[in-house]
């Protein structure tokens, strides 16, 4: 099994975010199993062609989110648990705080939120 990931240097997507999309996505989806070793941050630095602080920013963020886990010397690899629930988490928690800052209270922040998955799968009512 081997990590694939492609930079498109044409997007407006930074390099970093495009690289932590990816390996979250690999690993929200099984692609890349819980413990799975990850490229050490030079070795995929130089494998895609990206400066070394443009992956270890990638790798920090993955972290974060508890996508990975890093052990010192041994490296980066998938972390055990539920990343998908995490980055949900992660996401609702960016929700609130952005709602909160344009002074939004909660019942119009759960009314946005109502609206956009209505909009997104219908509405459940009929």
């Amino acid at each position: 099994m081997s990590l694939e990931i492609t930079i498109d240097a044409d997007s407006a997507t930074a390099p970093y975010e495009q690289l932590h999309r990816q390996i979250a996505l690999e690993a929200r989806e099984g692609r890349l199993p819980v413990g799975y070793k990850l490229p050490t941050v030079r070795g995929l630095a130089e494998q895609l062609g990206l400066a070394a602080n443009t992956v270890a920013k990638a790798y920090r963020a993955l972290e974060a989110d508890g996508v990975i886990e890093t052990r010192g010397r041994h490296g980066s690899f998938v972390a055990a648990g539920d990343a998908r629930a995490r980055e949900v988490a992660a996401a609702a928690t960016a929700y609130v705080e952005r709602t909160r800052r344009l002074g939004l209270d909660q019942q119009a922040a759960r009314a946005a939120v109502e609206e956009a998955l209505r909009a997104a799968y219908g509405d459940p009512r009929g």
